[in-house]
Parts: structure tokens; sequence; C-alpha cells
């Protein structure tokens, strides 16, 4: 479908092996300035919310983390009115309490990437340069709904934590993810920069829900290995439908009502 765009109150970023979440969808092809999103976004309902789906790695996981169109998926969510979004992320673990099979709702992220266009506000061919305030990266409103949705669907869940953002595809080096552990950081993932930031210029509300698929690149002396890609798709494949539920959960709590503030040229109309 292209033309008139419809309407979405809410979105969802799907995360590596979360490539169709809604069934009875219309899907959407939206132009954006930034160029073609990663696949068609599935339009459908969740309750009585209209609910905008699009996997950030393509419906087939054509592009890696460095490569997939941050920009281009964030504008189209905007453009299709959509205030609100949720980014399930497939996640290593870098702490020895945070194990597979649990839940982290993060609170804070570094960004150790480099080289991805990360803002639209870059000053680029005149366009206008703005300075978004990111010291709390990830909405607190849509962190408790994400939260109490996890604790509601009876999965392990860790409320707050630091994600460090690599830029794959690579995966770590034991010693970078000694150092990443040292610094007492939680989390590790490759796409949760510039999905964050890019959603807070746009003035949507961000929360991401991080699934740990495992230990990184193994951690001292528990004797286990480093992570395989193998390994990261087969237990997210393994474990997508606990994810649905919790998002289904999540997509019916109640949403804040007062809108953030966009920067300019994502003015609500």
């Amino acid at each position: 479908m292209t033309g008139a765009l419809p309407r979405a109150d809410i979105g969802v970023f799907g995360g590596s092996g979360f490539y169709r979440f809604l069934d009875d969808v219309t899907e959407v092809v939206v132009d954006t300035p930034h160029g073609p999103t990663a696949a068609p976004i599935a339009i459908g309902t969740v309750g009585d919310r209209t609910v905008a789906f699009l996997p950030r790695h393509g419906a087939h996981h054509e592009f890696p983390p460095h490569r997939v169109p941050y920009r281009a998926n964030v504008w189209a969510m905007h453009a299709l009115g959509v205030t609100d979004v949720f980014g399930p992320c497939a996640s290593g673990s870098l702490q020895a309490h945070i194990v597979p099979g649990s839940f982290v709702v993060p609170d804070q992220l570094v960004d150790r990437t480099w080289g991805r266009p990360d803002s639209f506000f870059d000053g680029v061919e005149g366009g206008p340069v703005h300075h978004v305030a990111f010291g709390d990266p990830y909405d607190d409103d849509l962190r408790r709904i994400a939260i109490e949705a996890c604790r509601a669907e009876g999965v392990e869940v860790h409320e707050t934590g630091t994600v460090v953002t690599i830029q794959g595809p690579r995966f770590s080096t034991r010693a970078e993810s000694r150092w990443f552990a040292s610094h007492g950081w939680e989390v590790i993932n490759m796409t949760q920069h510039p999905e964050a930031v890019l959603c807070r210029e746009a003035g949507l509300r961000y929360a991401a829900i991080a699934l740990i698929t495992d230990f990184d690149a193994g951690l001292e002396g528990t004797g286990t290995s480093a992570v395989t890609h193998d390994e990261v798709f087969a237990f997210f494949e393994a474990n997508v439908e606990t994810v649905r539920r919790v998002l289904f959960r999540a997509l019916q709590g109640e949403l804040p009502a007062d809108p953030i503030e966009p920067g300019p040229g994502f003015e609500r109309t």
C-alpha cells in the first residue's frame, strides 16, 4: 500500500529472529527522506490500539546492525502518527546474575558504534542543527509498562540496566567483554544506538525490552563459551512466543498522555 498513510497509535521495532508479530495486517510502504525502511510496515490491532510493526533488520534479516536504515525506520513511524515505541531486542549478558532467558528493561545506554548516520540534525545539505537532551535515553513510563508486562507473564525481569551498543556484526573479543563488564554494564547489543536517540529526536517515547540470549564472549570462571550466531538465533526462536506475550500485554498498557517535545521538522499536526 502506498499513497495516503494510515495512522497508528504505537510502534514496535522487531529484533533478530522476530520478523512477524501481528496477524491480519495491512502492509504500508512509507517513502522517507532517508530512503526506504527495512521492510514494509505491518499495521494491525492489539485490543483497541492500532500497532505499527517493523522488523528493523528487514523481513529476511537483510540488514546487519551497522547497515539498518535507522533514520528511515524512525521517520516512518513518526509519519504514521506513532507516539510510543517498544524495541524488543536479542542481547547478551555481561554479568553472571543476568542469565539467558531473563529480560532486562534498560534505563541507560553506552554507545560504542561508529560511522552510523545517527541524527536527523547533522546539518547536512542545509538541514537544521539541534542538540537533543539524552541524559535518560529510555522513557520511564514505557519502561514501567514493559516491567509490569514481564511480571504479569511470569518472566524474570531486571528493572534497570546499562546496555552497551557495539558496532557489530562481529561479537566481542574476550578482552572487550571483560572491559565492558568491568564498568558494571549489564547488557550488550548491536542496535540500540542510534534507534533510541533517533526516537527521542523525532519526539517518540521509546523503551527497549532485551531478551538475554547468551553470556557474550563467556564470563570468567563460569565455564561459559563465547556466543555464536546460530546460538543467538536458536535461543531467540525458542523464546519468541514469550516475547510476543510480553509485547501484547505491554501494548495494552496505559500509555502516557502527554507527548514529548520533538526536534525541528517533527512537529505533530
